[in-house]
């Protein structure tokens, strides 16, 4: 029997205990003994209650995820049900459970044409790490050894696995890891706000198309596997492709003979629109890693959609009695992927997804209505995903002086307005609210942030910051 806590122990706080114990992920490991955690106790639709009982609008849908709202309870009835009825099953030894199956087809039918196979994983950043072993198994079985280089962008993000943090392009990523790794290669960013081709949609992309090409042919075509891109970067900043962006990319992947990966981690589910983003263009890539808005957040789980030229390539690659080496124990988890189910027929059948195209339209109202704001250089955005950049100069887009530290100031500031969001290192807020929001209640995220913005104003030292 467990011995009871003593006095001393359970007179312990949770912040205590936290910082005494628990790793933070992406964080200051003295930045947060020293700062504390923020306790989250409960959460409905668009809103969170803190430890301290404060309400709080998520217009960030707690990490891109929450697309459904908080609090669904069609949701977790399907999980207890599950793991009532089987808690477990292995997708070793050729076992399975009835949800996974579906889960798969479902995945399939609702896919760009052309994805017809489905690994299942616990996220984004091992779906990315699945995606890079199934590329490299598939071109060692079609007997191209040499195509291991892969590309992606500046300022990408592709998770933090051991692989897969090497083609996110973002220096917290690679500071004191040793990335990236020497197969691993980055072009520059379709950043319209900070081009000198601001304006001018197509010479972006053809810029891009060709900055593709020159890196290929620095490499050798003969020994570049892969193109990871997504089709609007999440923790870059928000940053938004011209139209037209992703589908000439797709083109230049075909022509140069390299795999065309699609990082739909934050952009499916409706998060820009389209069920997934490569509809919006007619694309479709050779592989999908999505996460997040597949169980909206509510269980762990991510996915690998593979083309059948891949599959098949894998498949006769090796004899029948020869196992492909990749695998992880919770692989098609039969409660994630009940909770998939559910969270799918939610989009679809519950009306969310359609809700948040909907609602779109007050998203972007609220986003424009901020541009004239003294300290915003740029809004953009796409769907429900959207960013505000802010600068010290809207005339020459000069940044804030980092000593000035913005970011920090914004999510304190913004959290004591009772608006959560992402305040990016540069400056950006990253908007990613829940697809279930009202008109009212995004009209009220964006009259809290511009009351955070007019604080922040109001500030000596910012105020003298600005040119």
């Amino acid at each position: 029997m467990a011995s009871k806590p003593t006095m001393h122990q359970s007179n312990r706080s949770l912040l205590d205990i936290d910082r005494d114990h628990l790793i933070h992920p992406v964080t200051s490991f003295r930045g947060h003994e020293a700062r504390g955690a923020t306790l989250l106790q409960s959460g409905k639709g668009m809103w969170l209650t803190d430890m301290d009982g404060k309400e709080l609008l998520d217009a960030f849908a707690g990490l891109w995820c929450v697309n459904v709202g908080y609090g669904q309870d069609s949701i977790a009835e399907v999980a207890a049900e599950q793991m009532r009825r089987l808690p477990y099953a292995t997708g070793y030894f050729h076992f399975g459970s009835e949800p996974a199956v579906r889960l798969a087809q479902r995945l399939v039918d609702l896919s760009p044409e052309g994805l017809d196979h489905v690994y299942f994983t616990l996220g984004g950043s091992d779906a990315v790490d699945s995606a890079i072993r199934y590329i490299t198994h598939y071109y060692n079985a079609i007997g191209k050894p040499t195509k291991k280089q892969c590309i992606a962008l500046e300022r990408g993000y592709h998770g933090s696995s051991t692989t897969g943090a090497g083609l996110t392009a973002l220096a917290n990523f690679h500071r004191g890891f040793d990335l990236p790794l020497r197969w691993q290669h980055h072009i520059a960013s379709p950043y319209p706000y900070r081009s000198d081709l601001e304006g001018d949609d197509a010479a972006i992309i053809a810029r891009s198309v060709q900055q593709l090409k020159d890196k290929v042919a620095e490499l050798g075509a003969d020994n570049v596997a892969a193109f990871f891109c997504e089709p609007i970067q999440g923790s870059g900043g928000v940053i938004v492709p011209p139209v037209g962006w992703l589908k000439a990319m797709r083109q230049a992947c075909d022509e140069l003979d390299i795999l065309l990966v699609a990082d739909e981690v934050i952009t499916a589910f409706g998060r820009t629109g389209p069920m997934f983003a490569c509809e919006a263009e007619g694309v479709t890539p050779d592989l999908m890693t999505v996460a997040k808005g597949l169980t909206a957040g509510y269980v762990p789980m991510g996915a690998v959609l593979m083309s059948d030229t891949i599959y098949q390539g894998i498949a006769d690659g090796a004899a029948a009695d020869v196992v492909i080496g990749h695998g992880a124990t919770y692989s098609g988890h039969p409660v994630s992927a009940a909770v998939g189910l559910e969270v799918l027929r939610l989009y679809t059948e519950g009306g969310i997804l359609a809700n948040g195209q909907k609602v779109a339209a007050r998203f972007d109202a609220g986003l424009a209505g901020l541009a004239d704001h003294p300290l915003v250089g740029d809004t953009r955005g796409r769907g429900l995903l959207g960013a505000i950049e802010l600068v010290a100069n809207k005339g020459t887009k000069a940044r804030l002086d980092p000593s000035l530290k913005v970011a920090d100031r914004l999510f304190a500031d913004g959290y004591a307005n009772g608006v959560i969001f992402r305040a990016f290192a540069d400056n950006i807020i990253g908007l990613a609210p829940a697809l279930c929001a009202s008109d009212a209640e995004m009209d009220e995220i964006f009259a809290r942030i511009r009351k955070t913005l007019d604080g922040l104003l109001e500030q000596a030292d910012i105020r003298a910051a600005l040119g």
